[in-house]
Formats: C-alpha cells, sequence, structure tokens
C-alpha cells in the first residue's frame, strides 16, 4: 500500500505526498508532490503541474488560490534535491542530465492521473521552464498547454564565460562532475523577495537561501546541453506560453530598479530563444515584473495571472 498524502508545511490547504525513486551516485531519492485541497472552482478546466526553478521550491500559495479560482486542480511537485525532497547525504541541484528529472515527473503524472484528471497543463519557472519544456518533447500528446515563467534558455554571462569558459567546464563535467564551480548569482535577487529583506513573500531560506547553492561542473554541462537542444528546436505541438520580464537589470549592489526587472537572465535571451519551442509560442512581456513573474509587486503579478488565464481559456478552454 502506498502511503498517503500527509501535512505540507504551507498549512491545511496543502498537503504533500513523497514519491520515491531508484537510488543515484549519491544514494537514496525522492521527489514530493504537493496539493492544492480546496475544490477549484466550477466547471472545472483541468490540472496543472507547476515545477519550480533553480535554487528554489514550491511556496507560492497565491498561484494554488488562483489556478483554483479559475477552475485548475493545482499540484506543484519539489524535484530531487530540492526544497521538501532534499535529503541530508545529497548536494542540493546535483544532477547530470536533465533527464533524471523525467523518473519524477512521470511519477507526479502517474499520481494526477489516478486522482482522475486527463486535462493537463504543465508550468515550470527558469531551470523548471528548461525541463519542463524538454520533459514535452519527449512526452507528444500528454498535455494541453505548457506555460513557462521566465524559462532558462541562455546563460546570462557575458561573451567569453558563455562562449568559452562555460562550454569547457561542461566538457569537464562529464569527467569530473563533482567539479564545484561558482553559481555567479549575487544575493540582491534574494534580498527583493523575502520580507526579512525588502521583499513580501515568506519562504523557507534553508530552501531557498539568498547566498545560492553551488554548482558542480556536471550540473552546468546538463544545462548547457538542454539549452544546445533548445537552440536547435524542441518542435512542440501543442501551445505554450511564455512570459517573461520587461526588461533586465544587473549590479551586485542593490539597486531600487531590481523590484522591477529580471536580475537573474536576460530577457532578450528569452525573446531571442523562445520561438525554438515550437510553432505555436505566445511570447508576453510582462512589464516591471522580476524574473519570477509571479512574484513581483501585487499589481504587476495581477496583471501577469490576468494574461495567463486569458490565454488558457484561448488554448485550452
Amino acid at each position: 500500500m502506498k502511503p498517503p498524502y500527509q501535512p505540507d508545511p504551507l498549512g491545511p490547504d496543502f498537503s504533500q505526498l513523497v514519491l520515491p525513486q531508484l537510488p543515484d551516485y549519491e544514494g537514496p531519492i525522492q521527489a514530493v508532490l504537493v496539493r492544492y485541497r480546496p475544490e477549484p472552482a466550477a466547471p472545472a478546466a483541468g490540472a496543472v503541474l507547476y515545477v519550480h526553478g533553480f535554487n528554489d521550491y514550491f511556496f507560492q500559495r497565491e498561484m494554488a488560490v488562483q489556478y483554483a479560482t479559475h477552475g485548475y486542480h493545482f499540484f506543484a511537485l519539489d524535484l530531487r534535491k530540492y526544497g521538501r525532497a532534499l535529503l541530508p547525504h545529497q548536494r542540493p541541484n546535483n544532477v547530470r542530465n536533465l533527464r533524471e528529472y523525467d523518473a519524477d515527473l512521470d511519477a507526479a503524472l502517474a499520481e494526477i492521473r489516478a486522482a482522475g484528471h486527463t486535462r493537463l497543463v504543465l508550468s515550470g519557472h527558469s531551470t523548471g521552464g528548461l525541463i519542463t519544456a524538454l520533459y514535452a518533447a519527449r512526452q507528444p500528446g500528454i498535455f494541453a498547454a505548457l506555460v513557462l515563467n521566465s524559462p532558462f534558455l541562455a546563460l546570462n554571462q557575458p561573451w567569453p564565460r558563455r562562449r568559452l569558459m562555460a562550454p569547457l567546464a561542461g566538457m569537464l563535467g562529464r569527467a569530473l562532475p563533482n567539479l564545484p564551480l561558482p553559481a555567479g548569482l549575487p544575493d540582491t535577487y534574494g534580498q527583493s523577495l523575502h520580507q526579512a529583506y525588502r521583499g513580501e513573500w515568506d519562504y523557507n531560506l534553508a530552501w531557498k537561501p539568498n547566498h545560492v547553492f553551488g554548482v558542480n561542473a556536471g550540473w552546468l554541462g546538463a544545462i548547457l546541453r538542454g539549452q544546445r537542444q533548445v537552440r536547435r528546436g524542441l518542435e512542440l505541438p501543442l501551445p505554450v506560453l511564455v512570459l517573461h520580464a520587461g526588461r533586465s537589470a544587473g549590479g551586485q549592489r542593490w539597486q531600487e530598479e531590481f523590484r522591477r526587472a529580471d536580475i537573474v537572465l536576460n530577457v532578450a535571451d528569452i525573446r531571442r530563444l523562445a520561438p525554438r519551442l515550437g510553432p505555436h509560442v505566445t511570447l508576453q512581456a510582462v512589464p516591471d515584473a522580476v524574473h519570477d513573474v509571479f512574484l513581483s509587486v501585487a499589481e504587476v503579478r495581477a496583471g501577469a495571472y490576468a494574461q495567463l488565464f486569458r490565454w488558457l481559456a484561448e488554448q485550452v478552454g
């Protein structure tokens, strides 16, 4: 008998299900499926599975409420070695091929289907956007739509690092997957989000720290191979919505504009590469949004949700 859903840290409206996976090079593995328990507004439009980004996990209660209000059963997945699924013997985010996540997604979708949901929307943010796009390309016909929130389609690095140093490190990752590399992200993004600093959100800083988790050459190689697939073209047959900030900004020291710009990725890369996902891509810039569009200030994310559900109504019904 499989274990039942258990209480979740997000409170009584949420519950979680541990999805054990086969061991890998670090030992035992699990993913964790989170569901929003209240029934969606009738008539139900289907179910959505959301996948978080890098240095991240699912904590966005508002997202679950929004989907339920618009008729969707809501589920989110903490991938192996992230958030709820991170085990003491594991290094966060440590994978050597993005296909390692297929087992996590397969198990989550099996549970969602077992609950009677057949009309499925897949959604991913940042690294989760890259992972879900590649997964959808390998699973034609399963999803009614794909929603990507600032997908990680290219490294946001200066030309020498992006074209020379990163590919070299990625190649080294095949022989030396545990070679440590700097993640290269300042702590200003986390400062802009968490209520203990300059933001409005409350989340577990052990699972989403301001000083992001380190990465290794194996992980970078996996990311670069996935991004190379996107550049070649995924030919996704389903409708795809790509939401992104209106502009990018940068800098090591805090600036007020960081509250209304993407300071993680270059939105020009997203605009350039998103059409290579397939022939039915809708690109939608969200002015004044941050990297995770749905963590922007209230009026900005309200507009983003309105755009999202208008698009879903048109594409999914």
